[in-house]
């Protein structure tokens, strides 16, 4: 299968040059060791035995000659994120380490923190538009100058993205048809349960429990329900629910191999807002692992039984694109949403430089005034730090509204 770029390819190639030593993080499968490969010499792959007898007999990497070297599912074998630090201090030489991993060490596993020494970069699956098929001609880049101009036009329909949600960003599963798809997925999240928890010294106990609860999180993507009411909606009218602290710990080992992605709540420190609330916005690593989770067929969802959901999934897509094309800026993304509830804004992505693009997700090709009324509200109270606001929609033409609000198709939308 032909190598597809990713955004994340030029964060790579740009901070290899200056760090020791760089950790690609994220949920399996999604890519990290493809791209990390690609840019080494050495590899170690502590899933094999053999690597990790290699790793142990020579912590130095004293028979490593030049160049970088990979070594792959880091966690399996805690230590060697020392080893490696202890690498770049004696070293000192950029890009002689890449490190990936899907899961972050088992509790009680020590590790130096490596601040300074390890960089970490988050991995996650293919934004839209790191999809072979789609072209984008709006750059978060651009719209972070300010007043970018806006233009482009696409034949992607409701049903295209629909059919995008359902396929996932997971490379390996490109060319896959959409049985096959499914089938790979629900595999996946089986593994979860009975595979990777496990291997991260979770030993699950109640498997319907778990399982329940992950539906009952999907169900609430792109919302900030309190862990409560997700606790509650696994457990409809059941007295003996789960403990609010097992929950919470199948939230904290989700998190830890990556399966939970949520957007945080905006805590700008400059921000002259009150009455913020700051409860997370769900999302699941992949939208389509909502739809596997929820049964929910994917050639039905624009039907009326289904249709409920299909808002917020076309807005986990979006915010997947976003937050990768915010992080290959080495930005981040960040919602709002004030605790009345009278303001919020689906997505603030920021730079390094403090600007803010404030974008909201609809699903429509028609934007009407009252669907920009949250963006000029920010616009007002932060208007040195607003560069741009943006609506995400499904329809066919990228253009500025005469009030500066950028409408743009999320096909059209990229890095």
């Amino acid at each position: 299968m032909k190598y597809q770029l990713r955004a994340i390819d030029n964060q790579l190639d740009e901070m290899l040059q200056f760090s020791g030593a760089i950790a690609v993080e994220g949920v399996k499968g999604v890519g990290k060791t493809e791209s990390a490969i690609r840019r080494s010499e050495h590899l170690l792959r502590l899933d094999r035995a053999g690597d990790r007898q290699i790793l142990e007999a020579d912590p130095e990497f004293r028979s490593f000659s030049t160049g970088t070297i990979l070594i792959d599912e880091w966690q399996r074998m805690p230590e060697c994120w020392d080893f490696v630090r202890r690498g770049v201090d004696a070293q000192r030489t950029p890009g002689r380490f890449l490190l990936t991993g899907s899961a972050t060490p088992q509790a009680g596993i020590d590790t130096h923190s490596g601040a300074g020494r390890i960089l970490s970069i988050r991995m996650r699956p293919m934004a839209l538009f790191e999809r072979r098929e789609h072209c984008a001609t709006v750059s978060l880049a651009d719209l972070f100058l300010g007043n970018a101009p806006i233009s482009g036009t696409t034949d992607l329909t409701l049903n295209d993205y629909v059919s995008e949600i359902a396929r996932s960003g997971f490379p390996g599963f490109n060319e896959l048809p959409q049985r096959a798809i499914n089938v790979e997925l629900d595999s996946y999240i089986e593994r979860i349960v009975d595979r990777d928890l496990p291997e991260q010294g979770y030993n699950v106990r109640n498997r319907a429990g778990l399982l329940g609860w992950m539906r009952a999180y999907a169900a609430a993507s792109s919302t900030t329900m309190s862990y409560s009411e997700i606790l509650n909606a696994a457990t409809p009218g059941e007295s003996d629910k789960p403990a609010r602290k097992t929950a919470a710990l199948y939230r904290s080992k989700l998190t830890e191999i990556w399966m939970l992605d949520e957007v945080p709540a905006w805590d700008f420190v400059r921000s002259p807002l009150a009455g913020l609330a700051q409860a997370p916005k769900h999302q699941l690593a992949d939208p389509a692992f909502v739809l596997r989770l929820l049964g929910v067929p994917a050639n039905r969802l624009i039907t009326e039984r289904y249709r409920h959901f299909l808002g917020p999934l076309f807005e986990s897509l979006a915010t997947l694109s976003v937050r990768v094309a915010a992080e290959s800026q080495f930005g981040s993304v960040r919602h709002l949403r004030t605790r009345r509830g009278d303001h919020e804004v689906d997505l603030i992505a920021s730079n390094q430089d403090g600007d803010l693009v404030a974008i909201e997700v609809k699903l429509t090709a028609d934007v009407k005034n009252d669907d920009v009324a949250h963006l000029h509200w920010l616009k007002e109270q932060l208007p040195d730090d607003v560069v741009d606001m943006v609506v995400l929609t499904t329809g066919n033409r990228a253009y500025r509204r005469s009030d500066g609000v950028a409408v743009v198709p999320l096909a059209l939308f990229g890095a």
